[in-house]
């Protein structure tokens, strides 16, 4: 039997599920998470946890992270803005939403508003890269909070904005996404459209303008790829997606505040890009996954320890940004490339075995 695989054409090499055992593999996997409410409520308590809220915002920041990655991952601009794009797309689905419009429409108006207003904070990028275009889009950051904290006849302010939940009466359907278990749909099929999207946008002339601006920009504007333009698209692509991010929390929340996009959430939206693998669709998945079960994973040690140090979730609380930091760098210094990259080693090791050195 041949060791490896081996591709007769260009089509086969770049086919997204390439060989028939992933085919299967993914096809489990879509069947698993399709079924996963009809078994939640075993799994929720035999496990202690609220598995059906933690895979929804799991869904949420992969297509956030998506957005993020493609700006960061493939183009090569570093953007700390990208919380407060996020609320721009929460603002924007509730004020229309609280005007009445159906959420099927306020969604993406939601993304077409943080693409706009990403944009147009994105219009440095033409002459300002790395740690000079990361200070541009902070800026942006604590711009877009100041809005949202003091514009109080359009975002409530400090007190907050109260959102209806996502439902299709419009439609002349009587169903409401107001729980959990009915969100969890909606919330997976807009994480499998961001997903499918960003892959194949990969493949496309597009997204190889992004990485040739990433990796040799120079040499890309001599061949003749437009650096303004494709800056510009991938932070109102970027921008969009992480709109719709934010429409699907204030959807979800139903209750939104500045206080849930500050300049805190953009560094985690960088932190699992990071940890999950810039430039791989999988580090979104696997960042997002990583930092929504991060807090999960510290409270158990804090519930043992809790009869000796009663105050131990408050010690937990404050360390938190700690742990944090601590974990990016130590994936900095020993697996820069990220979690997807690992996945990749172990995955190619099995399929070369027994011959994988």
């Amino acid at each position: 039997m041949p060791c490896g695989l081996f591709f007769s054409s260009y089509e086969k090499d770049d086919a997204i599920f390439q060989t028939t055992w992933l085919k299967a593999w993914m096809a489990l996997l879509f069947v698993i998470l399709l079924t996963f409410p009809l078994y939640a409520d075993q799994a929720n308590a035999l496990l202690g946890l609220n598995l059906t809220n933690m895979l929804n915002l799991i869904f949420i920041y992969i297509v956030g992270a998506h957005g993020l990655n493609l700006l960061t991952g493939y183009t090569g601009q570093i953007s700390l803005g990208h919380g407060a794009f996020m609320g721009v797309g929460a603002y924007t689905a509730g004020i229309l939403a609280n005007h009445g419009w159906p959420f099927y429409l306020a969604l993406p108006a939601a993304g077409l508003m943080a693409a706009a207003v990403g944009m147009v904070f994105g219009l440095p990028s033409l002459r300002l890269r790395g740690l000079y275009l990361a200070i541009a889009t902070m800026a942006a950051q604590f711009i877009l909070d100041y809005a949202m904290r003091n514009w109080e006849s359009l975002t409530g302010g400090s007190a907050g904005l109260i959102v209806p939940s996502a439902g299709l009466q419009s439609l002349g359907l009587d169903f409401t996404f107001d729980s959990d278990r009915s969100f969890y749909y909606l919330a997976l099929l807009f994480a499998v459209l961001a997903t499918l999207y960003l892959k194949n946008l990969t493949r496309t002339r597009t997204g190889r303008a992004f990485v040739a601006v990433r990796d040799r920009y120079l040499a890309a504007e001599v061949i003749g790829v437009n650096l303004f333009k494709y800056r510009i698209m991938s932070f109102g692509i970027s921008s969009f997606m992480v709109g719709i991010a934010g429409g699907l929390w204030a959807f979800y929340i139903t209750i939104i505040s500045d206080e849930h996009f500050t300049m805190w959430l953009s560094v985690q939206y960088l932190a699992m890009i990071i940890v999950g693998g810039l430039g791989h669709v999988l580090g979104g998945i696997f960042g997002a996954i990583f930092f929504v079960l991060l807090p999960e994973l510290l409270r158990i040690p804090a519930e043992a320890l809790t009869d000796v140090y009663p105050n131990i979730f408050g010690i937990f609380a404050s360390l938190r940004e700690m742990v944090f930091g601590l974990i990016v760098i130590l994936f900095l210094i020993f697996e820069p490339d990220g979690l997807a990259a690992r996945w990749h080693t172990v995955r190619a090791y099995w399929k070369l075995w027994p011959f994988s050195y």
